[in-house]
């Protein structure tokens, strides 16, 4: 009898091999310029509060106050930025440095 691969699991195999050694690229403003680079900065992922942002990566390199409503606000460390929305990050984007 022949042995039956499930086609999930196949799928799921075939996509991790797929992208197992792909790059990860970040779009980027360098001089006012959008530019698409390799990144392997390690940012904060969405969701996570500013007080597990800070303990994770320690204090930012410059704080800058709440904008709008919702408020938003931005921390800058030396190779991204994050932006939260109240305390709770909404994005993380690397910078250069």
């Amino acid at each position: 009898m022949p042995t039956r691969i499930p086609a999930a699991l196949l799928c799921g195999l075939i996509y991790s091999l797929g992208t197992a050694g792909a790059a990860m690229a970040e779009t980027i403003v360098i001089d006012d310029q959008v530019q698409v680079r390799d990144t392997s900065v390690t940012k904060p992922k969405r969701g996570i509060s500013m007080t597990q942002v800070e303990a994770k990566f320690g204090a930012p390199t410059t704080k800058h106050d709440a904008v709008g409503k919702p408020p938003i606000t931005r921390w800058d460390y030396p190779n991204f930025s994050v932006f939260f929305e109240y305390d709770h990050v909404i994005d993380a984007v690397a910078t250069s440095g």
